[in-house]
């Protein structure tokens, strides 16, 4: 009889698990269309300003998500603060010059500095190298400084290409910038070859817009001194090129790649604005597994205002938001009732991520919770809309699935079976492959869980076009039927994984690009 029991009690504890999970699944109810309407509609509405990284907007909509987790009872993820704030940087250009053999030149008229790279300075310069298009590019052959001593020397290159700009293309400035004709690359090249400057000759001068002289925020603060990067019409490189006259762009383009001597003094003053952006975090306490966790995750910041003009950012990320906040509902719902987990689950809103993924990206540099310890990020951006561009029967009972084939195998079994459990929509793999030109794996907060080793799955809509990153994705567009059914299934995938008895397993070597 003792044996017998010994056989039979891993399998009633087993059993015992099982149906805890199945007892938080019935909580799903408390995922209406009603809820996720209400809180989007404050999320993306007028008052937040399109919750800009750093702006009062975003600030509006992080107080307004702490008080919903306060008022669900989940504890502050930060001790006692619900906020993990981090600090963000923004950069004015007050003084700016530019002269070539005494000659000085105006701003927007014949010349622009990089903001990202200029630091307050002066700098003279005595010999310049004419690098043609500044590109090298092994896979075609291509070296404009073969044969040319550049370093401690201010570089001279035409922007583009012989054949014209390269395009912006699909992928967006991540795969603009790794195009060799890019203005980034060029850059790149230039530093790694030991320049002391780069001088990018361009014929949109005079500008017939003016060049902000306010920078965009970053994130890491650089008080190093910068690497002088300027944008000068075809009049300022006629004066670094000795010529007296005014040279076009194509006879620029045919100078002899050589060193040339001119005096250049370049002058710039910066000032740096203190900022401050933020995450919030609350969490749920597990019961015998409490000490590992499963994030669930989304961004709630978008792109602002600018003058009357606001990008409510519905859809991105404001349906990704509430889908978090709505499956926190529920899950405390459950523990009022005694229903607790067995993992923790945290729920982390981020900013900055329109920015460049900034708020994850703090986050798994300065993590709250081990990340070792962390099963999985289950992360929501864009799960309002319909992909305009699908045409196939299913648009409206669908999501698209980044992340099933990467770091643990046990995520599309979970995954696949929590589907057919709840909503029994399409899951459809198609950004998962190698050869997506869109590069969405990278391009949502998952991804800094992701580039730790943490089982990541990330649920998306693809609307790529239509409102995407326009000032119309506002709530009359979302579509609250499917935004429901997708929640219910992540939902359910949540409450698998936070109760299982093991963490996924780990068990797929990572293997991403820096991003």
């Amino acid at each position: 009889m003792k044996k017998l029991i010994w056989i039979f009690l891993p399998l009633l504890s087993t059993m015992a698990f099982a149906q805890k999970g199945e007892e938080l699944t019935k909580f799903s109810n408390v995922i209406t269309k009603e809820g996720l309407k209400a809180k989007l509609s404050v999320i993306a509405s007028a008052e937040m300003e399109g919750r800009e990284t750093a702006s009062p907007g975003q600030k509006r909509a992080a107080a307004y998500i702490e008080s919903e987790f306060k008022r669900m009872g989940l504890k502050p993820g930060n001790g006692d603060s619900y906020q993990q704030p981090y600090p963000v940087y923004q950069d004015e250009l007050t003084e700016k010059k530019l002269a070539v053999n005494g000659r000085s030149f105006d701003w927007d008229k014949d010349f622009t500095f990089s903001m990202q790279t200029i630091a307050t300075g002066k700098w003279d310069y005595t010999n310049t190298v004419f690098a043609g298009y500044g590109i090298v590019d092994s896979a075609k052959g291509i070296n404009d400084y073969a044969n040319l001593d550049v370093k401690g020397k201010l570089v001279v290159i035409v922007e583009g290409t012989s054949t014209g700009m390269p395009a912006m293309g699909q992928g967006g400035n991540r795969a603009f910038n790794s195009n060799p004709a890019s203005p980034m690359a060029k850059m790149r090249v230039a530093v790694a070859k030991g320049a002391a400057g780069l001088v990018i000759v361009s014929a949109d001068f005079p500008r017939k817009a003016a060049t902000p002289t306010k920078g965009n925020m970053y994130l890491k603060r650089n008080d190093a001194a910068g690497f002088v990067m300027a944008t000068v019409s075809s009049e300022v490189a006629s004066a670094l090129l000795g010529s007296a006259t005014k040279l076009s762009i194509a006879e620029i383009a045919a100078s002899k790649k050589d060193t040339y001597t001119a005096a250049i003094n370049v002058g710039a003053t910066k000032t740096t604005t203190n900022l401050e952006s933020s995450n919030v975090i609350a969490y749920l306490p597990g019961t015998d597994k409490k000490d590992e966790y499963l994030f669930l995750t989304g961004h709630y910041d978008h792109l602002g205002k600018k003058g009357d003009v606001i990008w409510y950012g519905a859809d991105d990320d404001g349906s990704g938001t509430v889908g978090v906040m709505q499956m926190a509902e529920a899950f405390a719902a459950a523990a009022k009732k005694g229903k607790s987990p067995r993992r923790t689950i945290v729920f982390m809103t981020v900013s900055g991520e329109e920015k460049g993924l900034w708020g994850s990206q703090y986050y798994s540099e300065h993590p709250l919770f081990p990340l070792e310890k962390t099963t999985a990020d289950l992360n929501t951006d864009m799960i309002g809309r319909v992909d305009t561009e699908r045409p196939t029967a299913d648009s409206l009972n669908y999501v698209y699935v980044i992340g099933h084939d990467k770091l643990s195998s046990d995520l599309p079994i979970i995954n696949e079976a929590a589907n057919k459990k709840s909503s029994n929509i399409t899951l459809d793999y198609k950004y998962d492959d190698p050869a997506d030109k869109n590069m969405i794996y990278y391009r949502s907060d998952h991804y800094n869980f992701a580039r730790k080793g943490v089982p990541i799955l990330f649920f998306y809509d693809g609307m790529l076009l239509a409102d995407y990153h326009k000032p119309t994705d506002t709530i009359e567009k979302i579509n609250f039927d499917l935004m429901q059914k997708r929640t219910l299934m992540v939902y359910f995938t949540a409450c698998e994984i936070a109760n299982r008895d093991e963490m996924l397993k780990r068990d797929i070597p990572l293997n991403m690009p820096s991003r």
